[in-house]
């Protein structure tokens, strides 16, 4: 276990913040040798001993002795329509939607008491502002929940406090970042004001306000109060038939195949029985990769120690709004008469062995890990450095390698879903999410757009890539409140699919671009090639940052909301294909075969356009799902059936088709057609040849390029988009 300096420890005399700081200079650093990534620290284990955290009240008190031994707190049913495994926001905020849109058998195990694992530790605050339309609408919907909803209809109220937020920009780019967030906001009605240095000393005096270009105050954010939230929302859905059932830990998930060779959920292994259902809903959090192995399902995310210090009280801090200064990675939460400090560091400790016993525990704060965000407190509200720490919380949470949450039906498994990864924010949106996971769950699908929530949007072969889940993680999590600029590219988790031009097209000067864990080409520096490196992890754990990165330099160069330097150059490239035929590598794209004796009707049930044409044709079209809205669009190009394989087909009898889809969205785009054949019984296979095969795009005027395709509508676009000439694959192996 970490040793706290004895000022520090839980019951220790109070130590002040700048106190906080010498001591963690003071001690001797652990050697780099300690390897990239975890923080072998014996705390990494298992939980310390109790420390109390910032509630008025949480879920275990009076727990005394274990209740796991006692047995579950009802007994369970032989059968349920859904059950949803863990009882932390997202678990509690998907039982209670699910009941409220008419589910009737919804049943919440959790393995101890409700908020035991993560929720019960964290900072609870609500933003109402993100980068993203979709989330500015997921967190709109929390907040009236928690807000409002829950009280209307339980009479208890959940703990929400709105003292409203305070974004902090201590540079033009970021100030520049919270007017695009304010003119988010007005689109969905979320009052916010971009405020300049004196108003925001007005607005919060204890403040330094000496190096801000301004900042964007929020009034209507707040803090919720996770055991609050929770017991709410369970008291509600209760109250709708739902049942909630505690120390009921799952031991296994009942998996079936069917006719067709399609895995289903059967059923729930608990310790005290077992229950039949068709449909499971993976809330467990940080042990969500458990439990999704118990299914065979992939769960890529990984847990890390993430932690704030309480102060002790602090003289005219009571109503200030809570406040985020992004560039100092620092976030300040209001505590009654007290501060919540905490942010994201770049050196994060991951849990490595990750406890199925813990519950209602917390690990020992490495103050030489916490030591960044105990600067950048004080240089923001400088009352911090004289001000007492009245306790410390450290606890793990989920994090995943796009820092956005794990949602959706698994592709391995029909009727196991995911509700978790949530990256420290799950009790913000877990109102929004959970509503959208029930719809989906009902309906088949979420009312809005969840593409980028879906967990199929990695691909297959990443999903259980243990490094690349890390350094990806990783690099979100340093990146967390780094500005979003439109041009930006990870480095980490690099090269993973690499085309067979990849390095023909790297010598000419080609900057590579990351979707989908393929290198695509994105365009072409004139000074020569820009290889990306091995992740470095921003020099943290001991390694070594890279020095005079050609690749790094040129994406700082593009950190920019204006037009990035490359654009030029990209000027240049368009003009040149006006007079001359232009040849694109488009390995990344997604190569499918579609083919057997009901490919035709698949075909005509998935696209919009009449692809039944005559083998050699190639149409244009969108793919369609059941409610008639638009998946993707795609190329498809009709095959002559054949009883032998080439290296461009495979061999098979009735109907094929060849689809040429986008490489972001190939795994979407696989799982979408997949649930199609099976939902409809559709006699037909889909192949999955992106690997196998390259692929290149003849653009240009018509003239230069090979004759048309004969049968194909006039004015229809081909394979290539604007070129008469439809795509051509290379085989793999022949370059």
């Amino acid at each position: 276990m970490a040793i706290l300096p004895a000022v520090l420890r839980p019951g220790a005399p109070m130590a002040s913040l700048s106190r906080a700081l010498r001591v963690a200079a003071a001690r001797p650093h652990q050697s780099p040798t300690r390897g990239l990534g975890p923080c072998n620290l014996s705390s990494a284990s298992g939980p310390t001993a109790e420390k109390s955290v910032p509630y008025q009240r949480t879920l275990k008190e009076g727990q005394g002795t274990s209740v796991v031994a006692q047995g579950p707190s009802r007994p369970l049913p032989s059968t349920a329509n859904v059950v949803v495994i863990g009882g932390g926001s997202l678990g509690c905020q998907t039982l209670y939607h699910l009941a409220k849109l008419g589910m009737s058998g919804a049943v919440l195990l959790e393995r101890e008491r409700l908020t035991s694992g993560t929720t019960w530790h964290t900072a609870g605050l609500l933003w109402q502002l993100r980068p993203s339309d979709v989330e500015v609408e997921l967190l709109a919907h929390t907040r009236r929940v928690v807000s409002r909803e829950l009280e209307e209809e339980t009479g208890l109220h959940t703990g929400w406090i709105q003292n409203g937020g305070l974004f902090i920009a201590s540079n033009r780019q970021r100030l520049d970042e919270y007017k695009r967030l304010m003119s988010l906001g007005k689109a969905y009605g979320v009052e916010s004001h971009v405020l300049s240095p004196a108003e925001t000393k007005t607005l919060y005096p204890l403040m330094n306000v000496d190096d801000l270009y301004g900042t964007l105050y929020v009034p209507h954010d707040g803090t919720m109060d996770p055991a609050g939230t929770c017991i709410t929302l369970a008291r509600a859905a209760s109250a709708r038939g739902a049942q909630v059932i505690e120390n009921c830990p799952v031991t296994g998930i009942r998996v079936w195949t069917d006719d067709f060779g399609v895995r289903r959920v059967a059923g729930v292994e608990t310790q005290h029985g077992s229950i039949q259902t068709p449909c499971v809903v993976n809330c467990a959090g940080v042990w969500a990769s458990a439990v999704g192995r118990m299914a065979g399902v992939k769960v890529p995310l990984v847990a890390m120690h993430h932690a704030y210090v309480v102060t002790e009280r602090i003289e005219g801090i009571q109503n200030m709004p809570n406040v985020r200064d992004h560039d100092a990675s620092v976030y300040l939460r209001l505590q009654g008469d007290a501060l919540s400090v905490g942010g994201y560091e770049a050196n994060p400790i991951f849990w490595e062995e990750v406890s199925d016993k813990f519950a209602f525990g917390l690990f020992d704060l490495d103050w030489e890990v916490f030591t960044q965000h105990i600067e950048g407190a004080i240089n923001r509200v400088p009352v911090l450095e004289k001000t007492g720490i009245k306790s410390t919380v450290c606890g793990p949470e989920s994090f995943t390698p796009d820092h956005k949450p794990l949602m959706g039906e698994a592709p391995e498994v029909r009727g196991f879903f995911l509700g978790c990864g949530f990256n420290s924010a799950g009790m913000m949106l877990g109102g929004g999410c959970g509503q959208e996971l029930a719809h989906w769950i009902i309906h088949g699908r979420p009312e809005k757009d969840m593409h980028g929530y879906d967990i199929r949007r990695f691909h297959h072969s990443l999903t259980d890539h243990p490094r690349w889940i890390r350094e990806r993680s990783h690099e979100s999590y340093a990146k967390n409140y780094s500005v979003v600029f439109p041009y930006d590219e990870p480095l980490a988790g690099r090269n993973m699919r690499r085309d067979p031009l990849h390095e023909e097209l790297l010598e000419q000067g080609c900057v590579f671009q990351e979707r989908h864990g393929w290198e695509r080409p994105g365009w072409f520096h004139p000074q020569g090639p820009a290889p990306v490196l091995q992740y470095d992890y921003y020099g943290a754990y001991g390694s070594r940052a890279h020095e005079d990165y050609a690749y790094g330099r040129l994406l700082a160069d593009e950190y920019t909301f204006d037009f990035p330097p490359h654009h030029d150059t990209i000027k240049k490239e368009c003009l040149a294909c006006r007079g001359a035929a232009a040849v694109f590598d488009m390995s990344y794209f997604g190569k499918f075969y579609l083919v057997g004796l009901d490919a035709r009707k698949a075909a005509d049930w998935l696209f919009s356009a009449d692809v039944s044409r005559p083998p050699g044709s190639t149409v244009y079209t969108c793919m369609l799902n059941r409610r008639g809205g638009t998946e993707s669009d795609l190329t498809v190009s009709r095959l002559a059936p054949s009883h032998q394989a080439s290296p461009l087909a495979p061999a098979f009898e009735g109907d094929g088709y060849y689809l040429a889809v986008g490489g972001a969205v190939a795994q979407h785009n696989w799982s979408h057609i997949t649930t199609v054949l099976q939902d409809q019984k559709f006699r037909c296979q889909l192949i999955d040849s992106s690997e196998d095969l390259g692929m290149v795009s003849i653009q240009g005027p018509a003239r230069l390029c090979s004759p048309p395709m004969r049968n194909q509508d006039p004015g229809r676009p081909s394979a290539a988009g604007s070129c008469t000439q439809p795509q051509k694959s290379l085989g793999q192996k022949d370059g």
